[in-house]
């Protein structure tokens, strides 16, 4: 079990807040064998902010999101999370299982294909993320429906994927992504396979449920377009992050 931790110096806000970062990387490295993914990157993700990461392939964009979101351990550095709910903790000093707990409570995930699960009703894979953390399922349902009336989604929760287009595939994403009202929502190319309109209409559905309602989307994109729409947008290079501007 993760217990509550509050940080002796926590990272503050800009000049004038006592805000904190949502989540925030200090020198982070990681290398595979002579490969050098992340060179010491340091960035602060801050609550009600949408944060573009772009760069070309190998630019380390991939690892910088794994080891924010605690999929992977970072070699050296800090990753702070700030989570209301939960206090604030490090997830480079995690082991595996406390950094999945960690991704169970206070992470969203949407990613290029989905990765939504085609045995399943539309409902019951926006209910994943509520089942696995211990919620009861006629409650878990509830709040799963609610989230995809609020995407445009009302009337389709018995669906089977095959039955569903590209667009509404990933607003039932977002929908599982949501649903356990995480504290950061990580995007990775969610546009990739879409058309441009399609692309228009998740983006917007991203942003309004994530920006819009306090919390912090991070979008990795090739897509210009896609990086348009958000606060601010860090380009990496060589596994360092070479411009961060909004």
């Amino acid at each position: 079990m993760i217990e509550r931790t509050e940080l002796k110096h926590p990272f503050s806000g800009p000049p004038g807040t006592t805000e904190r970062p949502a989540l925030c990387a200090r020198a982070l490295t990681k290398t595979y064998g002579p490969t050098v993914a992340l060179a010491g990157v340091s960035i602060e993700l801050w609550p009600g902010e949408a944060v573009a990461v772009m760069g070309a392939s190998g630019s380390g964009k991939s690892t910088l999101l794994h080891c924010l979101a605690g999929v992977l351990a970072p070699d050296s550095g800090a990753v702070v999370l700030h989570d209301p709910r939960h206090g604030s903790l490090d997830l480079a000093g995690l082991d595996a299982e406390e950094r999945a707990a960690v991704r169970l409570r206070s992470f969203g995930f949407v990613f290029q294909q989905g990765l939504l699960l085609p045995e399943l009703t539309a409902v019951e894979n926006v209910v994943l993320p509520l089942m696995l953390g211990g919620v009861e399922r006629r409650a878990a349902q509830a709040r799963a429906a609610r989230w995809m009336a609020t995407l445009g989604l009302a009337g389709l929760e018995e669906r089977r994927l095959g039955q569903l287009s590209g667009g509404q595939q990933q607003r039932v994403a977002i929908a599982r992504a949501q649903v356990a009202d995480p504290v950061v929502v990580f995007a990775d190319e969610p546009t990739g396979a879409l058309d441009s309109s399609t692309s228009g209409e998740v983006m917007s559905a991203l942003l309004s449920s994530t920006r819009d309602r306090g919390r912090t989307l991070v979008v990795v994109t090739h897509d210009p377009l896609v990086a348009e729409t958000c606060d601010r947008v860090v380009h990496l290079a060589d596994g360092l992050v070479r411009g961060d501007g909004r």
